[in-house]
């Protein structure tokens, strides 16, 4: 049965509006939302999703609602899910923005923003731990990661071509394998 437009914009718009803090936030609600609750998509679905939106033009939960919407109901839910992570938002920064000037040297309002970002911190490492579970499972792929850590870390180089090594060593797996596995079987 084809999940409603109505349901998609609901959920996606009820996801941009209880998150905060970009899209590596709003994985841990992905999680809850997306997988358990509604069953659309994969932990496995969802990380794929992360590292195509990562490498694509845009923000990565825009990007990521996009992907799964046109999953579940074609062009017109891709556009559907995107419009309802994205109507929150600009509710909420038109609001702000009108009245944000007036409050923008008050102490409470930078000391609550500072305990947002601690909070944002935590979501966001429960939810990379997550991942790291689904992704880490053999030595290869232990390897991979460390070599993605380096690079990243060490190297500084930018996630995107992190993401394009990951496809190719991910490639590069798949072809060895393949080939033990034919040779092997002769």
């Amino acid at each position: 049965m084809k999940v409603s437009l109505f349901k998609l914009y609901y959920t996606f718009a009820y996801i941009g509006l209880v998150t905060f803090g970009g899209g590596l936030a709003m994985l841990p609600i992905f999680n809850r939302v997306l997988i358990e609750k509604n069953n659309w998509c994969t932990e496995e679905d969802l990380a794929r999703y992360y590292a195509i939106g990562q490498c694509t033009p845009g923000i990565i939960a825009v990007n990521t609602s996009t992907f799964i919407g046109y999953k579940e109901r074609g062009v017109i839910g891709g556009i559907v899910a995107t419009l309802g992570m994205v109507t929150p938002s600009y509710i909420i920064i038109t609001l702000i923005a009108t009245v944000l000037t007036n409050f923008e040297d008050n102490i409470y309002v930078i000391n609550a923003m500072a305990g947002i970002r601690i909070g944002v911190c935590v979501l966001m490492t429960n939810a990379i731990l997550k991942l790291a579970k689904n992704a880490i499972v053999d030595i290869y792929t232990t390897v991979v990661f460390l070599i993605a850590l380096f690079l990243l870390f060490i190297l500084g180089i930018s996630p995107v071509v992190i993401v394009l090594f990951g496809i190719l060593a991910g490639l590069f797996y798949t072809l060895v394998k393949a080939k033990k596995e034919v040779r092997d079987a002769q």
